[in-house]
């Protein structure tokens, strides 16, 4: 069996992208397949194992057997990697919340596709009501000259996000609780530039707040001052401009200038390919 050596310092950064994939592929699985399994896809750099994409990859799991249709893996890697070049095999993912004793099997596998494959976890059981993530590496056992095998360590795993996909979640976010309340919509259309603007205004607007009425209170002693926060908030107010109230306000007007023109630019595009498309078809007509 294929072992590997990995440092248990490793970190795994999921993006939400392949844990909606995972989900997806768990709620279209087979009626007899009690788990999925699939490839993880992304890149590695200085400990650093970041997951952005994955597919999944059908299986059957028997008493004594894994049966896995590594054909099709290897094909829909290959289509991929035309897409997306920079995506290479990091690993492979599983739902369920443990390791599972077919998984040495599989993780072979992997370790003959890529270098150092990590194993992913996602407890799509909902148990208590959370839906956990767990990472994994195969770490080698044994004595030198005796029998050796591998033991699925884990390592630390989180989920990160680039800013298209904050805003995505942050649509998705407003769609919760919908079954608790049907009055609540189940789509949400984006909102306009300006519109997010706005909202964001208003949340740091609450956040400062929130921050000002700590700061208050540890100086007024009513709550115990926290180390790590300072060291945040002070990282905070250095990573700010420091520019007069006129100059920020020339800044931002010239921002929301250069913004409404775009929309500008925008609007008069689809007009002009509207009315393209209309003239189009009546000269079809019309001949």
């Amino acid at each position: 069996m294929s072992t590997i050596n990995l440092p248990l310092n490793l970190t795994v950064r999921v993006h939400p992208v392949v844990l909606f994939q995972i989900v997806d592929a768990y709620e279209r699985r087979n009626a007899d397949s009690e788990r999925v399994i699939g490839t993880l896809l992304g890149s590695v750099e200085k400990g650093i194992v970041e997951v952005t994409n994955c597919f999944c990859v059908p299986h059957k799991e028997h008493a004594d057997q894994v049966e896995a249709e590594l054909g099709y893996a290897s094909d829909l890697y290959d289509l991929n990697r035309r897409v997306n070049p920079s995506e290479n095999i990091v690993g492979w993912w599983a739902t369920g919340q443990e390791v599972t004793n077919h998984s040495s099997v599989i993780h072979e596998y992997y370790a003959r596709e890529c270098n150092n494959p990590i194993h992913l976890t996602l407890d799509t059981s909902l148990t208590a009501a959370r839906m956990g993530i767990k990472a994994y590496v195969c770490v080698s056992l044994g004595v030198p000259g005796g029998k050796t095998g591998c033991m699925f360590t884990p390592i630390n795993v989180e989920v990160t996000s680039y800013e298209p996909e904050v805003v995505g979640l942050s649509l998705c976010a407003k769609t919760i609780g919908v079954q608790s309340n049907p009055a609540r919509p189940r789509t949400v259309s984006p909102m306009l530039d300006l519109a997010q603007v706005s909202e964001a205004s208003g949340k740091l607007q609450t956040l400062l707040g929130e921050v000002l009425n700590y700061v208050e209170d540890v100086l007024a002693e009513k709550q115990q001052p926290d180390n790590f926060v300072g060291r945040a908030l002070l990282d905070l107010i250095h990573s700010v401009p420091n520019m007069k109230h006129e100059e920020f306000a020339k800044m931002f007007n010239s921002n929301v200038k250069d913004l409404l023109m775009v929309v500008t630019l925008s609007q008069l595009i689809k007009t002009q390919l509207q009315l393209n498309e209309k003239l189009t078809s009546l000269t079809s007509f019309l001949s």
